[in-house]
């Protein structure tokens, strides 16, 4: 077993590190989660069941732990971030107390998202591809751009509703 481990641990550090590179921008964060990928992979060897490519099997738990990580980080919401739904001009503390709301309540419609939508919709928040963002769900850089895009439309017309957006 332990010989096993090794072996894959030599094999597939390399491939995993750089996928994990690739999603989070980051080398440090890239190399503690390639670790934690390798740390899963001991506790669940066992449960392996052949029916994948060991290769799509790291990258399966190596994605895992990526959403993990962004589910964990919970940055402080920042206004500017959803420039996308609104135009987000802070000038006065009323303001920008306003914009801050303004992103509370859009984080909190994005909640009620369904987790891929979600996902996407953050991904691109966060600054990445459609082609990136395709890449991550398995879909096509098209079907990426369109859930986006309705996802985004829904939260404006919500928020439009509700009073807190421009027309």
């Amino acid at each position: 077993m332990q010989t096993l481990l090794k072996e894959l641990f030599s094999t597939y550090y390399k491939d995993v590190y750089t996928y994990l590179y690739s999603l989070s921008h980051d080398a440090p964060l890239s190399e503690d989660l390639t670790s934690e990928v390798f740390l899963e992979v001991v506790k669940s060897i066992a449960t392996f069941r052949g029916e994948s490519d060991i290769k799509t099997w790291l990258f399966s738990i190596a994605r895992h732990k990526w959403f993990a990580y962004l589910r964990q980080k919970k940055r402080q919401i920042k206004p500017e971030l959803f420039s996308e739904f609104w135009e987000l001009q802070t000038q006065t503390v009323e303001d920008q107390l306003q914009s801050q709301l303004l992103a509370e309540r859009i984080y909190q419609l994005l909640e009620q998202e369904p987790e891929r939508t979600r996902g996407i919709v953050l991904m691109r928040i966060e600054g990445f591809s459609f082609y990136e963002i395709g890449l991550q769900y398995n879909i096509s850089e098209s079907s990426a751009r369109v859930i986006d895009f309705r996802a985004k439309s829904k939260i404006r017309a919500i928020l439009k509703k509700e009073g807190l957006g421009n027309e």
